[in-house]
């Protein structure tokens, strides 16, 4: 069997490859073997440098979340929010609004998180992929919910402001098996993008907000 006929055989016994409708029809969905899974996983990192393997491995969260399928009890929900919230490093000088016109073009950028960018690659929030900024906008993901008036619905009161650099810093230490990345816990973003991304949500003079 070639590799190709082995990637195949494992996508399809883990689900990621469906068969035609009426050769499945009359039988009941299994559940994949979960080593299966991870073999597949582990067979499509097979190029990435040893580090970037690590990253395929969940941590305590991602296999708590895995394990109900997102839909935690309450209180593995209160476990993980309070050990994320635990990773979340606030800025030293208490500001959390950055540069509104620098968050922007944070959230515009999707370049980052591959192994094989070129040193020095400076990764983006991609943020249009799941949610809407600015009511102009026309091509935008529904993943998430629209961004739209954001901290002019909220006022721009300060404790909204800090939540809102605390989600995209650890979306988890928010709300428990989030499906939003954690941006600042994971290293994609620094401190400042997270800052200035808190602005293009929190500035008044922002689009977000007109």
């Amino acid at each position: 069997m070639t590799n190709t006929m082995k990637i195949a055989a494992l996508a399809l016994a883990a689900g990621f490859i469906a068969l035609p409708f009426n050769a499945s029809a009359q039988t009941a969905p299994k559940s994949a073997d979960p080593a299966l899974v991870d073999a597949y996983v582990k067979a499509t990192f097979g190029k990435a440098p040893p580090e970037w393997q690590e990253r395929i491995v969940p941590d305590e969260t991602l296999k708590t979340c895995n394990a109900f399928h997102n839909n935690v009890p309450s209180k593995e929900a209160d476990a993980i929010v309070k050990r994320e919230l635990a990773k979340v490093v606030y800025p030293a000088d208490g500001k959390f609004l950055g540069d509104w016109k620098e968050g922007r073009k944070v959230a515009n950028n999707g370049r980052g998180g591959q192994f094989s960018d070129p040193p020095g690659t400076v990764a983006g929030g991609n943020c249009y992929a799941c949610h809407q900024l600015e009511k102009s906008e026309v091509s935008y993901g529904t993943l998430g919910p629209s961004l739209t008036n954001y901290g002019k619905d909220r006022k721009y009161a300060p404790d909204e402001i800090k939540n809102a650099f605390t989600k995209i810093y650890d979306s988890q230490a928010v709300f428990a098996c989030s499906s939003m990345p954690r941006f600042g816990a994971n290293k994609v973003l620094d401190e400042k993008q997270i800052q200035d991304l808190v602005a293009l949500l929190f500035d008044p003079e922002s689009p977000v907000n007109k």
